[in-house]
């Protein structure tokens, strides 16, 4: 490895580093659709935007997001900053497996909701009593986080609990 190689290496590999620290929640969500809820003169539109992922660990388990995207200027050039307002439904669209044990509680899907303090997040809860899943979305901030959530729930078929992974 040359010296000006040996020097940046380490700079080279920070986005790496970076996507490895994040893996939990690298979920991608595919676009279903919008609605536009307010015209902007300057800009996209304000809409609603209904998306869709998979849950990583669950297959057989896909989830349905709905939220709110802030257009006009500054929500065109990514400044804006999304309302705290998004509901989740998650649905069995397949047979139910597991690729692996569940954690008792995990952030699932996680995106921005702003430039730099906002994201939105899904969080999947076990409910081994009941032998189900639950999904709740709520929008967090740095300094002040929002109440505004949603709540929903997959049953999974009794003859199959839920793996649960001990701590």
């Amino acid at each position: 490895m040359g010296k000006r190689m040996r020097r940046f290496g380490p700079l080279l590999s920070l986005p790496l580093a970076l996507a490895l620290l994040g893996g939990g929640a690298a979920v991608r969500a595919e676009n279903v659709g919008s609605v536009d809820t307010a015209f902007q003169l300057l800009g996209p539109d304000h809409k609603v935007v209904v998306e869709v992922f998979d849950d990583p660990l669950v297959g057989g388990v896909s989830c349905y997001l709905s939220r709110a995207k802030t257009g006009g200027f500054k929500g065109a050039i990514g400044l804006a900053e999304d309302k705290a307002e998004a509901s989740v439904a998650c649905r069995q669209v397949g047979e139910i497996h597991f690729n692996g044990e569940l954690p008792k509680q995990e952030e699932v899907f996680s995106e921005r909701a702003s430039l730099l303090f906002k994201h939105v997040r899904v969080v999947r809860m076990v409910d081994a009593r009941r032998n189900a899943l639950v999904y709740l979305v709520y929008s967090d901030r740095l300094i002040d986080g929002s109440p505004k959530n949603s709540v929903t729930a997959v049953p999974v078929p009794a003859n199959m609990p839920v793996p649960l992974r001990r701590k």
